[in-house]
Parts: structure tokens; C-alpha cells; sequence
């Protein structure tokens, strides 16, 4: 089960995030089923808190390799 999965099953909140983006459930459960449109995946990263990579890891991987890490304590 994806992140973005996972998410809806949760806070069953399908129907929120589809108003929050402005598209219809419907979109949002296709997206589940097939995956998050490129253009979408930001919107949903700053919806959600799933972060890119995890919706898109096709896209983002690279993004995660390049990113600073966190100093160590």
C-alpha cells in the first residue's frame, strides 16, 4: 500500500484533498489506482505532508540523493 494510500485510508480524507485541489474524488481515487499526475504531486506533497518522493519516486528519487542531510547530534 502506497504512502498516498495509506493516507486516504486513514483520515479518509479523499474527499477533502479532492476539494482542496479542486478536482472531484473521482480524480483522486483514479490516482490511487493508476498514479499521481506529475503536475499534482507538489500540491498534494503541501496537502498531505507525504513527501514527494514517496508519491512519485520515479520523478523525485534523484531529488532525495541531492538534498543536504540533517547534522547529526
Amino acid at each position: 500500500m502506497s504512502p498516498f494510500e495509506k493516507h486516504l485510508q486513514t483520515r479518509g480524507a479523499a474527499s477533502d484533498l479532492a476539494r482542496t485541489l479542486g478536482v472531484t474524488h473521482a480524480a483522486v481515487y483514479w490516482w490511487v489506482r493508476s498514479r499521481i499526475p506529475a503536475d499534482r504531486v507538489i500540491d498534494i506533497e503541501a496537502a498531505t505532508g507525504i513527501p514527494r518522493e514517496a508519491l512519485r519516486p520515479d520523478l523525485y528519487q534523484r531529488a532525495a540523493l541531492l538534498r543536504p542531510k540533517a547534522a547529526v547530534r
